[in-house]
């Protein structure tokens, strides 16, 4: 399908690489943060995107800033993602990219304290909307003939223990699993379904988490991206941003970039979890 150019603004054609030329992808949680880098980055790629969240104003706002359209989605209700998927093949006839980003960060503190419904709550966000958009994704791919990718936002909290609550390590490892099950299947019908996990960017979410435990309310996400940059990367000063991800999705949805890649979790920690760096006297 060719790309309409009438639908992408002058300014981003110009800075666009089109890497994503003539690709329908929806993202779910694309009115702020990751997601919303992530719209403007795959706009930018030629994309026709449509951006499924909750925040109503936010996402129209951008929806509109970049040629694509927005619909109301609460990835917990199955109906709601069905719905999300339908109007994008409605929209422009397919479904090439699907990017299932939205997550809460759910309860906190102490394991012996914790409450389930608040857990219940956050699973049912961060893992069965996922696993909503992989089942209507897949079966629009699939339907339409389309050799689609289908991304998914886990964590470094995933891999090592400490860096996220009970709730939220438990929903973010669940969704790795789900990504290779379905990568098995999927694969099948040439549809590709990796992973991402971010580490320390300063969205909402970990800016929030960084309040409660300094008990500031004052605390700015470049304060954030620093503490990280100096105490959570191998790459010293160098924290993650929101556009670090958002190039990686432009990474992971290209064929010509990924074609063969799946059953993958991309990890973008600046070597956080793979290695310490307080023990790097010893190579002195």
């Amino acid at each position: 399908m060719e790309p309409d150019m009438h639908d992408v603004p002058e300014l981003l054609i110009g800075l666009s690489s089109e890497r994503l030329a003539g690709k329908v992808a929806v993202i779910t949680g694309g009115a702020r943060g990751i997601g919303a880098a992530t719209v403007k980055a795959f706009a930018q790629n030629g994309a026709h995107v449509l951006i499924a969240d909750v925040l109503d104003d936010l996402g129209a706002t951008l929806a509109n800033s970049i040629g694509g359209h927005y619909i109301h989605c609460d990835v917990s209700k199955e109906s709601d993602v069905e719905s999300a998927i339908e109007h994008a093949v409605t929209w422009k006839g397919q479904l090439d990219i699907m990017f299932n980003n939205a997550g809460v960060a759910g309860p906190g503190g102490s394991i012996t304290r914790i409450n389930m419904d608040d857990v219940k709550h956050l699973l049912s966000v961060n893992v069965l909307g996922v696993l909503h958009g992989i089942k209507y994704a897949a079966k629009a791919m699939i339907k339409g003939g389309i050799k689609g990718s289908i991304i998914c936002t886990s964590s470094s909290a995933a891999i090592m223990g400490g860096l996220g609550s009970h709730a939220y390590s438990l929903s973010k490892e669940a969704i790795n699993g789900l990504v290779r099950t379905a990568a098995c299947e999927l694969g099948v019908h040439g549809i590709r379904v990796n992973s991402l996990s971010p580490h320390g960017v300063p969205s909402e979410m970990l800016v929030n988490a960084y309040r409660e435990y300094l008990g500031k309310e004052d605390v700015r996400p470049e304060e954030v991206s620093r503490y990280v940059g100096e105490n959570g990367s191998l790459l010293r000063g160098r924290g993650g941003t929101a556009e670090d991800v958002a190039e990686a999705a432009v990474f992971l949805a290209s064929d010509r970039q990924s074609g063969f890649l799946t059953a993958h979790n991309l990890v973008l920690d600046g070597g956080f979890t793979s290695a310490i760096s307080s023990m790097g006297f010893i190579y002195r």
